[in-house]
């Protein structure tokens, strides 16, 4: 599988150029299944779930051209027959993962079956945008957070720092953002030091393009690696 890691989605030219040569055509060419599963613990989840699917997010994810486009929702696939959704996720060019929780994405991810099956997909892209991103790295640095989100009732909330590792290294999103605190590149340091992994901190400006295990950064702002 080839992946593009974003912080804020395809921000820029740069960023969008490494989408279509992952893609080896045009976006225009091409079908793409938006997962917007990872919105739903937040309070006003289900606005933020509309805002991805819809494009009305001022993120660049879903409204840039697409041939085709269809919903992805993670939490509806146990109760569906594999041979209803398997199918559209193999024959889709670009798998779109949009941000939120990264410890509900990965739990949902891992239930449907998607996780398992995303070894296979050799020629698909996956997208993904902050917690879609983090979520296919071995590390979950949003873990802290995230715990404030399981259910009292649930075990979710075991190995939440740990997410799905389908990539060697490990991102920081959102880098110097003035309304996230943590994510200044001194705190990023901080938390990199007690990770087994390379740590890319990037900012909305930036991507991690990664193919057959060799990382590119895609770049028109600021990004730092830790650990390496």
């Amino acid at each position: 599988m080839k992946f593009l890691l974003t912080s804020g989605g395809i921000t820029n030219a740069s960023i969008q150029a490494a989408l279509v040569d992952l893609l080896g055509k045009p976006i225009s060419e091409c079908s793409a299944l938006i997962i917007p599963t990872g919105m739903h613990p937040f309070p006003g989840g289900g606005t933020g779930a509309w805002q991805a699917v819809s494009g009305a997010s001022p993120h660049p994810f879903v409204g840039l051209g697409w041939k085709e486009m269809a919903l992805l929702e993670l939490t509806a696939l146990p109760t569906v027959r594999r041979e209803n959704w398997v199918p559209a996720v193999q024959q889709a060019d670009a798998l779109l993962v949009w941000g939120g929780d990264v410890l509900y994405l990965c739990h949902w991810m891992r239930e449907s079956g998607l996780a398992q099956l995303l070894p296979m997909l050799e020629r698909t892209v996956y997208v993904g945008m902050s917690a879609g991103s983090i979520a296919v790295t071995p590390v979950n640095c949003d873990a802290e957070f995230d715990l404030a989100f399981v259910p009292d009732d649930s075990d979710m909330g075991q190995d939440a720092g740990t997410a799905l590792g389908l990539v060697d290294v490990t991102l920081y999103p959102h880098l110097d953002n003035p309304e996230m605190p943590d994510t200044t590149a001194a705190n990023i340091e901080a938390w990199a030091s007690g990770v087994p992994v390379p740590v890319y901190a990037i900012d909305d400006d930036t991507a991690l393009r990664i193919v057959d295990g060799r990382v590119d950064v895609v770049s028109e702002g600021t990004w730092h690696l830790f650990g390496g």
